[in-house]
């Protein structure tokens, strides 16, 4: 039987979301009200829901999802609105990377016995509808925070549901999910800016830093390039957890300043080599909360027409290249030319049939 399913915000998430089920399940039944009226527009143009919505009314009365997917200070706004709409058999969720409050506001307004909160642990450094697609949360986690009186059916209902998505389930307590989400995700995002303001502020008056700056410095910091007014909500709504874990980073660094100061050559090491082996260690298969960049390096000969070239043979076999250009600072990077591709898919078949042209590549 074809549900109907309802977006309150339609952006990156959400509107991927929406592709997604519009994919999979093309007789279903979707609506969305989202305050930019040209972004619903688009969505209704492109067929990816049936139904604009200019406000939050009687449409979301007989619905049997509805995804709260505005940014995450706007979603515990809208669980009031919501809460008159909602069936009994209704599955409320959210999209957002932060669910302590939320849950508490869940509470309040009691709607626990609905509500399962949601985490794709996917995005872009690109923001709304316009950059969403189907394939986002393909083979990411999507992590299911249930409220305490939400029964085992909706709960696997739900899990089975973001499983025919592609994406893939795991349920945790919503204030683990805070503090590992605030580890893994929001720290490292707050690193990449205030490292990005840093190289600015303390940066040569011919900006040498900026102009010297290797791939690995963008790699490690191409995070910073996310949306402010996400990441300052993320930082103001899991604000206890990023606090705590900021401190106990400061720790770490202060260690390796020490080690440094006193150059301790055995500490060093160990520091470097715990990384590397950790790091090495970390599964590649699936998305986590930061979005992968698949690359690949490639040695050319320094002549006219030389990236030209190897364009017109990856467009030629209909593969797509998301940025490309010559790297001119290869202390950390094996390769002339670094080609970045949308998905590691693509990037493998680059790398392939460039070998195939007896091109020497790299892939990272």
């Amino acid at each position: 039987m074809a549900k109907k399913i309802g977006f309150i915000g339609l952006g990156l998430i959400g509107g991927s979301i929406a592709k997604a089920i519009r994919q999979y399940y093309p007789d279903y039944e979707l609506l969305a009200f989202d305050k930019n009226r040209e972004t619903l527009a688009l969505a209704v143009q492109e067929g990816t829901i049936h139904t604009a919505c200019s406000s939050i009314d009687d449409h979301f009365g007989d619905l049997n999802f509805i995804f709260l997917s505005a940014p995450v200070s706007y979603n515990t706004a809208y669980l009031s609105q919501i809460k008159e709409y909602i069936r009994p058999d209704c599955i409320l969720t959210d999209v957002g990377s932060v669910k302590t409050s939320i849950h508490e506001e869940v509470s309040r307004l009691g709607l626990e016995a609905n509500f399962i909160g949601g985490h794709p642990m996917a995005g872009s450094e690109k923001s709304g509808f316009v950059n969403s697609k189907a394939i986002l949360i393909e083979n990411a986690y999507y992590i299911l925070t249930p409220a305490s009186k939400v029964s085992p059916e909706k709960i696997q209902e739900y899990k089975e549901f973001v499983e025919s998505l592609k994406a893939i389930p795991v349920i945790l307590d919503y204030q683990q999910h805070d503090y590992i989400t605030g580890t893994i995700s929001h720290l490292p995002h707050i690193i990449a800016s205030s490292l990005v303001n840093f190289v600015h502020d303390t940066d040569t008056k011919d900006e040498l830093m900026k102009n010297l700056a290797a791939g690995g410095f963008k790699d490690i910091t191409r995070i910073a390039s996310s949306s402010p007014v996400m990441w300052q909500q993320i930082c103001l709504k899991n604000k206890k957890n990023i606090s705590q874990i900021l401190g106990a980073y400061i720790q770490v660094l202060n260690q390796a300043k020490q080690a440094v100061d006193n150059g301790e050559e055995q500490k060093l090491y160990s520091m470097f080599e715990a990384s590397r082996d950790y790091r090495n260690s970390i599964p590649g298969s699936s998305a986590g909360p930061i979005k992968k960049s698949f690359a690949v390096y490639c040695d050319i000969i320094d002549e006219a027409g030389g990236i030209a070239t190897i364009a017109t043979i990856l467009a030629s076999n209909l593969i797509s290249i998301k940025n490309i250009g010559i790297v001119h600072n290869r202390e950390f990077e094996e390769g002339v030319l670094r080609i970045e591709f949308y998905d590691e898919d693509s990037s493998l078949k680059a790398a392939e049939l460039l070998r195939k042209y007896r091109y020497t590549v790299y892939e990272i």
